[in-house]
C-alpha cells in the first residue's frame, strides 16, 4: 500500500499536488525542468517506485513529457476532447484562460454542407461564426460555427469574442446542450490555416466536424475545427 500523509492522502498524490500548484502558478513554464524521481524521492522522503508512479500519472496528464535519457519536463498546455464542453471550459479545466478573435460573423446561404448537418433546406440562411481560439497567449484552433439564422437573431451582435457560445445559447435562448456526433481525421494545414495558426504549411491538424444537439436532439449548430496536434489529444476508451 502507498505511504499516506497525515490526512491520508498517498504520497504520490501529494508529489502530483505540489507540482501541479507550481506549473498552474507559473513558477513552472512550459520546457522547465521537473525534478528527477530520484530528486523527487529524496525531497520528499518516499520510494524511486512512488516518485515514477507520481510522475508517470502526470505525463498520462499531458501535464508534464519524459524524454529518454534527457529527464522530464513541463509540457506545452494540451486540452483533451473527452467531453462535451465549450471551449471555454475546456482552457479553465487546464487552469488556461480562453479567448478568441472572430474572423467572420455573418448570414449566409451558400454553405450546403452545413444546412445538410442542420437538417435544412439546401440555400437555407445560416450564420457563420469563424473565430481563431487562443490559450495561454497563442493559437490553439482555427473553428467555423453555423447555427439556424431564424432561430438565433442576435447571435451576430453577440460579444463572442470574449463570451463562451455554449454559454451564450443557454443564457439567451435557453438552449439546453446535449450531445455531440463527431467526425475525426487527419489533414494538414494549408497557407491560410498556417498563417492563423502560426505553424508551419503542411503541419498534422486534427480535422473534427460536429453536430451538436440539444437535450431533446435537435440539431442546433454544426462545428468545423482545425486543431493543432501537438495541443490537443483524444482519449477513446474501447471495451471488447
Amino acid at each position: 500500500m502507498p505511504p499516506k500523509n497525515r490526512n491520508g492522502l498517498p504520497a504520490y498524490q501529494r508529489i502530483q499536488n505540489v507540482l501541479r500548484k507550481r506549473i498552474e502558478s507559473g513558477e513552472l513554464h512550459p520546457g522547465d525542468v521537473v525534478a528527477s524521481e530520484r530528486d523527487l524521492a529524496r525531497i520528499y522522503q518516499v520510494s524511486l517506485m512512488t516518485a515514477r508512479h507520481a510522475l508517470t500519472s502526470l505525463e498520462r496528464e499531458g501535464i508534464v513529457e519524459r524524454r529518454q535519457g534527457v529527464g522530464t519536463f513541463v509540457a506545452a498546455p494540451k486540452i483533451h476532447f473527452n467531453k462535451l464542453m465549450s471551449y471555454t471550459e475546456q482552457m479553465a479545466s487546464r487552469s488556461l484562460t480562453a479567448s478568441s478573435k472572430v474572423l467572420c460573423s455573418k448570414i449566409v446561404t451558400n454553405e450546403d454542407e452545413a444546412t445538410a448537418h442542420l437538417s435544412l433546406p439546401p440555400r437555407s440562411s445560416v450564420i457563420k461564426l469563424e473565430r481563431l481560439r487562443h490559450g495561454a497567449g497563442e493559437p490553439f484552433a482555427l473553428e467555423t460555427c453555423y447555427l439556424r439564422a431564424a432561430e438565433f437573431p442576435d447571435l451576430l451582435s453577440a460579444p463572442l469574442d470574449r463570451e463562451s457560445l455554449f454559454a451564450f445559447l443557454e443564457r439567451k435562448y435557453k438552449v439546453e446542450i446535449g450531445y455531440a456526433d463527431e467526425e475525426i481525421d487527419a489533414t494538414a494545414a494549408d497557407h491560410r490555416i498556417a498563417d492563423l495558426l502560426a505553424i508551419p504549411y503542411g503541419e498534422p491538424l486534427l480535422r473534427i466536424r460536429q453536430v451538436i444537439h440539444s437535450t431533446a436532439g435537435k440539431a442546433i449548430m454544426y462545428v468545423l475545427g482545425f486543431y493543432r496536434s501537438e495541443r490537443h489529444s483524444l482519449v477513446v476508451r474501447r471495451f471488447r
